[in-house]
């Protein structure tokens, strides 16, 4: 195990060492700072998040690209679609259906690392609403589920205009059509581009 960890570590050290030679021999230091004055080339931002399931006959990916809007340094404004496919061969015949909608959404960064964030989302969801009896067929149907997102999330930039971040969000409105369970949270990582 601690081999494992040195070779993984080995590269990033190498990365980090080849970043603090470059600064010194430059006699430069740029440290990122999100609260300095927006420039109108860095106000955009693009990022999003890749999900993926796949367990006992059961796959999901989806995919969320987001598009953002710094109307501050430190409050933003965007927008989010979003594309799930999902195959459950639980079923006979397997059931595949794809779900999708989009979102509107906010954030504040309290610190430059730590931002609170709320969204309105509205996503289409195929279900099985029943089961013939022999077990080989099944009735779907469509729903549209709103959800009203509160939470926060961490960021860390990885790169010059590039970050990572983790977010959690809680869903208060519970619609009786969500497919998910009340106070189930809202997990997602992913990664951004700010130009």
């Amino acid at each position: 195990m601690k081999k494992l960890a040195l070779l993984l570590l080995l590269p990033i050290s190498f990365v980090f060492a080849e970043g603090n030679f470059e600064n010194i021999k430059n006699e430069t230091k740029y440290v990122y700072n999100p609260f300095e004055p927006v420039t109108a080339q860095s106000k955009v931002y693009y990022g999003g998040n890749v999900g993926f399931r796949f367990w006992n006959n059961y796959f999901y990916l989806g995919v969320f690209p987001l598009v953002g809007y710094k109307v501050t340094p430190k409050f933003s404004v965007g927008g989010k679609i979003g594309y799930a496919y999902i195959s459950d061969s639980r079923y006979n015949p397997s059931f595949n259906s794809s779900n999708y909608g989009g979102s509107i959404f906010t954030r504040y960064r309290i610190i430059p690392q730590i931002y609170v964030h709320a969204e309105y989302m509205y996503f289409s969801y195929e279900r099985i609403t029943s089961l013939n009896v022999s077990g080989n067929s099944y009735n779907t149907d469509r729903f549209w589920v709103p959800f009203l997102l509160l939470g926060g999330g961490f960021s860390q930039m990885v790169g010059p205009n590039v970050w990572v971040f983790a977010e959690v969000l809680f869903d208060v409105i519970n619609d009786p059509n969500s497919p998910y369970k009340s106070g189930d949270p809202f997990v997602s990582f992913g990664a951004g581009v700010g130009f």
